[in-house]
């Protein structure tokens, strides 16, 4: 690597492995001097045996150290769950200030445990979707109410030859894209 670095603490970007980037980020918390975050949402997703909570890295395979690259790199370099920090030839770019500070400040206003943001599927009236139950799988309806407590919808549905509205689960579709022209 380039041996042009300043001795300040500065944010760069490091490659972790999949699906561990909260390991990594453990691991480097552990090293005196190093800063890690990593971002990671939380969203409900229906699925065959109900509704299950996942929980993903906000930038899958990556996140975000601040350290002094000179004084740190073999240590980060070789901590548990790190690949790499990343780098463009014999250049390692940082990580502007700003932005990991901008970053942080929205995951703080969630209002959620630390560096997890929890997602909300929104749905409004007249969005298409497709039904994911077991008794109308892959029918396709239109919202034509949300509830209140947000947990459920009504849809309009086309049902044994008539349209029907039906109360649904809102965790039990999938969104349809509406055309953009």
């Amino acid at each position: 690597m380039n041996s042009e670095f300043p001795d300040e603490l500065r944010w760069y970007c490091l490659r972790a492995q999949t699906k561990r980037e909260h390991i990594a980020a453990a691991g480097l918390a552990q090293i005196e001097g190093v800063e890690a975050f990593c971002p990671r949402i939380r969203y409900q997703k229906a699925t065959r045996r109900g509704k299950i909570w996942w929980v993903e890295s906000l930038f899958p395979g990556y996140l975000l150290a601040r350290f002094v690259f000179r004084s740190h790199y073999r240590e980060v370099t070789h901590s548990q769950g790190v690949s790499t920090i990343i780098h463009f030839g014999d250049k390692v770019p940082a990580v502007s200030e700003s932005f990991v500070e901008a970053l942080k400040c929205q995951i703080a206003q969630q209002e959620s445990e630390a560096d997890v943001v929890t997602l909300k599927q929104g749905v409004s009236v007249g969005d298409e979707v497709e039904l994911m139950g077991d008794a109308f799988r892959g029918m396709q309806a239109e919202v034509v109410e949300v509830l209140s407590g947000g947990d459920r919808i009504m849809v309009l549905m086309d049902f044994l030859g008539n349209q029907n509205i039906v109360e649904v689960d809102l965790y039990s579709l999938i969104m349809k894209k509406k055309p953009s022209f």
